[in-house]
């Protein structure tokens, strides 16, 4: 059964107009777009979608950075949708990401990791709801 994920391409892919080439690789490892929106993240919105580390100690820089440009936000869908976006994000920091991840070819840094992979097929559903209505689904 396809299962959904939920991804976003982060403000500075975006500005480095790395999008069109990470969704080709997407869409090139089996994933179909469910859903697609462009849009900018208010610090409110962000904080609100970042809930989860606000004790963290870089929440406050998170919230800033995911505010500061426009985002892609996209539902994927494939089998095993979650576990085989995670191996083609590829490790947070890019440094140690595999060779072809998506975050090896396009993150600046650790923070700047030009990709955001939900972890869980609950996270998918919870954030994918964040910025979709069943009506924005196709």
């Amino acid at each position: 059964m396809e299962k959904i994920t939920f991804t976003m391409i982060k403000p500075e892919a975006v500005e480095s107009g790395h999008t069109g080439a990470i969704i080709d690789k997407i869409t090139k490892a089996g994933f179909r777009l469910v859903a697609v929106k462009k849009t900018q993240l208010t610090g409110d919105a962000a904080g609100a979608f970042y809930a989860v580390h606000k004790e963290r100690p870089f929440y406050g820089e998170l919230v800033e950075y995911m505010s500061s440009g426009p985002i892609v936000a996209i539902i994927l869908e494939k089998e095993n949708a979650v576990e085989d976006f995670r191996k083609l994000i590829g490790a947070t920091d890019p440094i140690e990401a595999e060779e072809g991840t998506i975050r090896k070819l396009y993150a600046e840094s650790k923070a700047k990791n030009a990709v955001h992979g939900s972890d869980s097929d609950e996270n998918a559903e919870i954030e994918s709801s964040f910025f979709f209505s069943e009506l924005e689904r196709f």
